[in-house]
Parts: C-alpha cells; sequence; structure tokens
C-alpha cells in the first residue's frame, strides 16, 4: 500500500488553515503533517523533511511566500513540491513565486475537488499544474529579457518544451513525438541544464519570458 502524501499548510490565516487540513486530512493518500504561519515556518518544514508537498501562502508576515520558496529551493537538492495559495490568479506575486521555485498555485476560492486533484498531480505526476492559467499569467506580466541559454535550445528540445508548457505528461510528449519516454527525460534534463533552472515548471516560465510559447 502507498503511504499517504505528507502535506503542510501555511497561511498566516488561522481559518484558512483549519478549512484546508479539514479538507484534505479526511483524504486516505492525505496526511496533514505540519502547518505554519509565515514563511520562516515553511523554510524550517521543508528543511525537515517531513512534507512532501507544500500548500503556502504568497503575502505573509516576516517571510512571505516568494521569498521562502526561493529559499527552499535555493537551499535543499531535493525539497518538497510547493503549491503557492492566493487570492487572484492574475496576480504577479504568483509569477514571482513560480519563477523562484514554486510547482504550482491554487486559488483561495478553489472547489474543494480541484484543490485535492491539483496536490495529487504536482506530487505524483510530471505534468504542469493548469498550464493554462500559467499562460494568463505569462501574458498578464510585464515583459522580461529573453532568459539566457534559449538560443542554445534544439529543434526537438524547443518541441519538447513547448508540449510541457501545453501540460503534457513525459508520457504524452513521447506519444506525440514518437520517442521514448526516456529520451524526452534526456530532453528535458538538457533543457534544465541549458536554462539553468531545476524543474518544469521554471523552464516553461523560462520559455514564455524566452518567446518559445
Amino acid at each position: 500500500m502507498t503511504a499517504p502524501l505528507r502535506i503542510a499548510l501555511v497561511d498566516d490565516e488561522a481559518l484558512i488553515r483549519s478549512g484546508f487540513a479539514a479538507v484534505i486530512g479526511a483524504e486516505p493518500d492525505l496526511d496533514v503533517v505540519a502547518e505554519g504561519a509565515d514563511g520562516i515556518d515553511a523554510l524550517a518544514i521543508a528543511r525537515s523533511g517531513r512534507a512532501d508537498v507544500i500548500l503556502m501562502d504568497v503575502r505573509m508576515p516576516k517571510v512571505d511566500g516568494i521569498e521562502a520558496t526561493a529559499r527552499i529551493a535555493a537551499e535543499l537538492a531535493d525539497p518538497p513540491k510547493i503549491l503557492v495559495v492566493t487570492t487572484f490568479d492574475n496576480d504577479e506575486y504568483v509569477w514571482s513565486a513560480l519563477r523562484a521555485g514554486a510547482d504550482g498555485f491554487l486559488l483561495k476560492r478553489t472547489r474543494l475537488e480541484d484543490l485535492l486533484a491539483a496536490v495529487r498531480l504536482v506530487a505524483r505526476t510530471d505534468a504542469l499544474l493548469f498550464p493554462e492559467a500559467v499562460r494568463r499569467l505569462a501574458a498578464a506580466v510585464p515583459a522580461r529579457t529573453a532568459p539566457k541559454g534559449i538560443g542554445d535550445l534544439s529543434d526537438r528540445e524547443r518541441e519538447v518544451l513547448a508540449l510541457a508548457a501545453r501540460g503534457l505528461s513525459n508520457a504524452e510528449i513521447a506519444a506525440e513525438l514518437f520517442l521514448g519516454r526516456e529520451t524526452v527525460k534526456t530532453h528535458l534534463s538538457s533543457v534544465y541544464m541549458k536554462l539553468g533552472v531545476r524543474d518544469r515548471t521554471q523552464a516553461v516560465i523560462a520559455a514564455y519570458e524566452g518567446g518559445l510559447v
């Protein structure tokens, strides 16, 4: 039997934490293992290795969610997945959190079933969470200088990255391009290295900022 996913909740509003804990804790495959009220708590939870996924508010006192996410991504070789939680889906704070290393985002008004699906998706699959929402965010934020390494991508790497940006998993990309899954993983690893990013979400962010998608 697969062990439950370990979830941590970090939000300065106790009512939000309680609501999420009640919903998530009722699921047999999810277990709320820690709670915190600011980014300092999030750092401590991440360092402890207790959580597989952290649901992190963006705007918090002391250390906000963006700074905490950046510190976690920089400090830990194998950090927990981070879902930032926000009120607005066009908030540049969310884009900054994704650029800092968050794996996706949720709206506080998200339906319960979508919240649970998002937690499972970000933890257990390699697909991009809410690709259409990420595209809307990319269109809404100010244009940025193209990331270094964009011009070094091969044509095949660009194809793979574009499909990842559409939300396709490695298996779906492999089927689309008639490649083996290991070949897709190799191409993505090369993309990460050339762009200087650590994961799929950050590579997609770089692709949007570089005008590839």
